[in-house]
Parts: C-alpha cells; structure tokens; sequence
C-alpha cells in the first residue's frame, strides 16, 4: 500500500476529491503568471504587479497612495517603489493632493491608460470564452465559488 492510501486508511478517507487536486494545479498556474511579464497594448510588457496597480488606479482622476497600498493589500512602502518604477517606465504620475497638502494622488499617463483598457478588454475575452462553453447560470457559480474559495483561504 502506497503512502497515500495508508493515510488515507488512518483517516477512515473515502475518498479524496479531484477538485482538491484541481485547486492545486490553479494555484500553481496562477503562481506562474504571477512572475510572468504580459504585453497590454501598446503599453509593453507589464508584470502582473504593475497591472494590478494599474487596474487598482483606473483611468479616473488618481488615488492616494494611501489608498492605492491599501486597496492592493500592502504597505505603503510596498507601492512607493512599485510607483517608483512605474514612473519611469512612463506608466504613472504623481502629484500633490489639492485637497490635502500630506498626501500624493498617483494617476495613470497615457501608456498607463493604454494597458488599463488592455487588460479590461482582456478580461472580456476571458468571459466571451466562458459564455461560449459555459452558461450564465455556471459562470454565476463559478464566480460564487470563488469568492467562497478567498473566503476559506483567507481564513
């Protein structure tokens, strides 16, 4: 009896379920595009990194970066020096907030604004494909699922 199975006896374990397997192999995928640079248009190759704070930006009038470091889940140390190298990239700017002399509004340039609605139009790509395979009713469970699987992996 291999290794599995016996624990899999210890534990009076029936039987071990593919989606569990499943779950692994996302997060390995998901692992692997996370340190894989992308192309967004026009903008070139951005790391996911970079296209988070590019999505978490937006083509509005800016965030603090305040706000920024905490809509992204890090420290404000943390998205300085992502801004840092975004600004010289061309991607991003910061100015002084005209509401609040000790703050800083980081806001997209042009080649920032160009990979945001790359990666949005990206995104409906990406539910294009699943509407042709798959039902809204199965994408609205998919998506409930996943926000339950942040939920249990948060926990």
């Amino acid at each position: 009896m291999d290794i599995i199975n016996e624990f899999n006896a210890k534990q009076n374990i029936t039987h071990v379920s593919n989606g569990s397997r499943d779950i692994g192999r996302l997060i390995i995928q998901l692992k692997q595009l996370e340190r894989t640079p992308r192309k967004y248009g026009g903008a070139g190759a951005l790391t996911p990194s970079e296209v988070h704070v590019i999505d978490a930006i937006g083509c509005g009038y800016g965030i603090s970066m305040s706000k920024l470091a905490a809509s992204l889940g890090v420290s404000k140390g943390a998205v300085t020096q992502i801004v840092k190298r975004m600004e010289s990239k061309g991607l991003v700017e910061r100015s002084a907030n005209p509401d609040d002399f000790r703050s800083v509004i980081v806001s997209l340039k042009e080649k920032g604004a160009i990979a945001y609605k790359a990666h949005k139009e990206m995104h409906i790509e990406f539910y294009r494909k699943l509407k042709e395979n798959i039902s809204q009713r199965d994408i609205d469970t998919f998506e409930f699922a996943l926000r339950l699987l942040n939920e249990v992996l948060r926990s």
